[in-house]
C-alpha cells in the first residue's frame, strides 16, 4: 500500500513569480561584483578568457596564457569564452563570464523542476484516494512535489558556493539533472530517440569533466532498467545506442585536436590519463571524508532522502524510488573511488537527492517538519545575527574583539560603508523575518511549507557574505592588486615571461596585469616570475632553474591578506 494520504489543500502550487524571484536572490549575488578568487575559480576564467582572446589553438586545447589545462574537458569553457565575446563589450571579461554560470545553474534548476513533476504526477506516485474526494489531482501533486524539489536543492549548503563558480562542475551537476528527466522520459516511453537523446546529455557530461561519471551513469540506468522489468535485450540495445550517441558528440573535438595538433601536439593523452586517474578502490579516507563532509553538504535533503527509502521501501519497482535511489548510489560509489576526496565529486549526489528529498517529504510526520523548520530558523537567524554583528565591528570598532577578529583575517585592509550594498542586505533580512512569521503564523497545510524556511535562510547567509563582506573577501581571495604591481614594474617592450606560478595565479596576472606569459609550448625568456612560500628556503623548495643567484631582482611583493606567499621578478643576466 502506498504510505500517502494527502488533501488537495496541501498541494497548492508555489507561485511562479515567488520562485522566480528566489531563483534570481539565488544566483546573482556573487556574480555581480565578485573579483575571480584564487584556486578553482580564477583558474576555469583563466581558460574562457585565453580562448576569448586567443586563436583556434586555443579553443581545442584549453589553457591558461600557455599554461596547459586539459584535464577536464572543453565545454564548460566553450560555454564561458563564447559569452565573453558576445557580452564582454558590455559587461567586461569577468562578468560576461558569468552568463555562462547563470544559464548553467537555469540548465540544472528547470531539469530538476521537470524530472520531479514527471515522476510526481505519475499514477504510482499518487497518494491514495481518500474516503470522501478531495484528494489532489495528478498534475497539481506533481507541481508541488517538483517545487519542494527546487527549494530543497536550492537550500543545499553544498550547492551555494559551488554554483557560482566558473569552473566545469556546476555543469556537470547539471547535466546530470538534464540526464535525470531524459531518462524518466525514457523509462515512461522506450524508444530509440529517448535514448539517443540520453546519449546527448552523456555526450556533453563527457564534455564537460571526462568520460568517467557518463559511463557509471549508464549503468546506473541499465540497473533502473532491471528493477523495473524492462525488457533486458531492448535495454542494452538502447544504452548502446546512447553511448554511441554521446561517443560521436565528442569525437568532433577528439579528431580536430588529433588531427590539427595544435601548439604542435594534442592533449587527448593527457586527457585520457587524467580520466583514468580519477578512479581507485574506496579508502577509509574517502569513506571518512564521505560522511563527515557529507553531513553538512547534503542538508536538508538527506534526512528527507533517508526518510523517502524507508517510508517507500515496499515500493521496489516504482520509477520514482528506484531512479533517484540507483543515481544516488552510483553518485556515492564514484565519489567514494575518487583518490583524493573533494568537494565537486559530492555535488552529482544533490539532484538525486532532491528528487528523494521531496517524496520523503510525503511521509514524514509534522512534528519532524516543525523540528527541521525550528533548526533552520534558529542557526539561520544566529548565522545572519552573527554576520551583521561583524560587518559592524569591522566598521564602528564594537565590540572590539569582534572588530579584532574580523580585521585579523583581512590585514590592511580599510572597510568602507556601501550604502547600495548595506540596503540589499537590509533588504534581504527583513525579507526573512516576514518569512519567518508567515510560517509560523499561517502554520500552512502546503507540502513545501517544511523547506521553505531552510532554502530562504542559505539564501539570505549567501546574500549577506556576498554584500556586507563582498570587498574583504575579493581583498583576501583576489591576485588582482598583486598582479598589477607587478605589472607595473615590467621593462618596457617586455614580451616574454618564464614563471613557475599555479593556474589561478597565471590567470590573475595574465588577465590583471597584462603578463606575457611564454605559450604551451614553453621557452626561455628574459624574464622570470617566480612563486615561492617564504617559511621554506629556496634550495629545498624552488628547481634550479628559479634559483640563480647572478638574476636582477626587479619586483617582490605579495597579497596583503598573505603573509606566506610570495611573488617575486627576475631579470636574466645578459637580457
Amino acid at each position: 500500500m502506498k504510505p500517502v494520504r494527502l488533501p488537495a489543500a496541501a498541494t497548492l502550487a508555489l507561485p511562479r513569480w515567488a520562485l522566480y524571484a528566489l531563483g534570481l536572490l539565488y544566483i546573482l549575488p556573487g556574480l555581480i561584483g565578485r573579483e575571480p578568487w584564487k584556486n578553482d575559480d580564477a583558474a576555469s576564467f583563466g581558460i574562457m578568457w585565453t580562448m576569448a582572446r586567443g586563436g583556434w589553438q586555443d579553443w581545442l586545447w584549453p589553457n591558461i596564457a600557455g599554461l596547459s589545462m586539459s584535464d577536464e574537458g572543453p565545454l564548460a569553457f566553450w560555454l564561458g569564452a563564447l559569452c565573453i565575446k558576445l557580452f564582454g563589450w558590455l559587461l567586461g571579461d569577468v562578468l560576461a563570464a558569468r552568463v555562462a554560470t547563470v544559464g548553467v545553474f537555469l540548465l540544472g534548476t528547470l531539469s530538476l523542476w521537470y524530472v520531479t513533476f514527471a515522476l510526481g504526477r505519475r499514477q504510482d506516485a499518487q497518494p491514495l484516494k481518500l474516503a470522501f474526494g478531495g484528494q489532489p489531482e495528478p498534475d497539481d501533486f506533481g507541481r508541488t512535489l517538483a517545487d519542494a524539489a527546487t527549494l530543497i536543492y536550492l537550500g543545499s549548503l553544498g550547492l551555494i558556493m559551488h554554483s557560482h563558480v566558473t569552473t566545469a562542475e556546476p555543469l556537470q551537476v547539471s547535466l546530470l539533472a538534464l540526464l535525470l528527466y531524459r531518462s524518466v522520459r525514457y523509462m515512461e516511453l522506450p524508444s530509440l530517440r529517448n535514448a539517443a537523446l540520453i546519449g546527448l546529455a552523456l555526450g556533453l557530461m563527457a564534455l564537460a569533466r571526462g568520460w568517467l561519471p557518463p559511463v557509471f551513469f549508464a549503468v546506473a540506468l541499465f540497473l533502473c532498467g532491471r528493477f523495473l522489468a524492462m525488457p533486458a535485450a531492448r535495454t542494452v540495445r538502447d544504452l548502446a545506442l546512447a553511448l554511441a550517441t554521446g561517443a560521436l558528440l565528442v569525437l568532433p573535438w577528439a579528431l580536430a585536436v588529433t588531427l590539427l595538433r595544435p601548439y604542435g601536439a594534442s592533449p587527448l593523452p593527457g586527457w585520457l590519463s587524467w580520466n583514468l586517474n580519477q578512479l581507485a578502490p574506496p579508502t577509509l579516507l574517502s569513506v571518512r571524508y564521505f560522511f563527515r563532509v557529507g553531513v553538512w553538504f547534503f542538508w536538508p535533503a538527506w534526512p528527507f532522502a533517508g526518510w523517502a527509502i524507508y517510508a517507500w521501501r515496499r515500493q521496489t519497482r516504482a520509477l520514482h524510488i528506484v531512479v533517484p535511489v540507483t543515481f544516488v548510489a552510483m553518485a556515492a560509489l564514484l565519489a567514494l573511488c575518487h583518490p583524493a576526496p573533494e568537494q565537486g565529486q559530492l555535488l552529482m549526489l544533490l539532484p538525486p537527492l532532491a528528487i528523494m528529498a521531496a517524496f520523503g517529504l510525503l511521509t514524514m510526520k509534522r512534528g519532524a517538519i516543525n523540528a527541521i523548520d525550528w533548526f533552520s530558523v534558529m542557526v539561520l537567524t544566529l548565522c545572519a545575527a552573527t554576520l551583521w554583528l561583524f560587518w559592524n565591528a569591522k566598521l564602528s570598532g564594537w565590540p572590539a574583539k569582534a572588530a579584532r577578529n574580523a580585521l585579523k583575517l583581512v590585514p590592511g585592509f580599510t572597510p568602507q560603508f556601501d550604502t547600495l550594498a548595506v540596503l540589499v542586505a537590509l533588504l534581504s533580512t527583513a525579507g526573512w523575518f516576514l518569512l519567518v512569521h508567515w510560517r509560523l503564523s499561517r502554520q500552512p497545510a502546503v507540502l513545501w511549507r517544511a523547506v521553505v524556511l531552510s532554502s530562504g535562510g542559505v539564501i539570505l547567509v549567501w546574500i549577506l557574505l556576498m554584500t556586507l563582506f563582498l570587498p574583504d573577501m575579493n581583498y583576501s581571495k583576489s591576485y588582482a592588486a598583486v598582479a598589477r604591481q607587478a605589472a607595473s614594474k615590467l621593462p618596457p617592450g617586455a614580451d616574454c615571461v618564464e614563471t613557475n606560478v599555479g593556474p589561478a595565479q597565471r590567470a590573475s596576472f595574465a588577465y590583471f596585469g597584462g603578463m606575457p606569459f611564454t605559450g604551451v609550448g614553453g621557452g626561455r625568456c628574459p624574464l622570470v616570475l617566480v612563486q615561492d612560500d617564504q617559511r621554506v628556503d629556496d634550495e629545498r623548495e624552488l628547481p634550479a632553474a628559479y634559483r640563480q643567484p647572478d638574476w636582477t631582482l626587479l619586483w617582490e611583493g605579495r597579497r596583503a591578506s598573505d603573509r606566506h606567499e610570495r611573488f617575486r621578478l627576475y631579470r636574466r643576466p645578459g637580457q
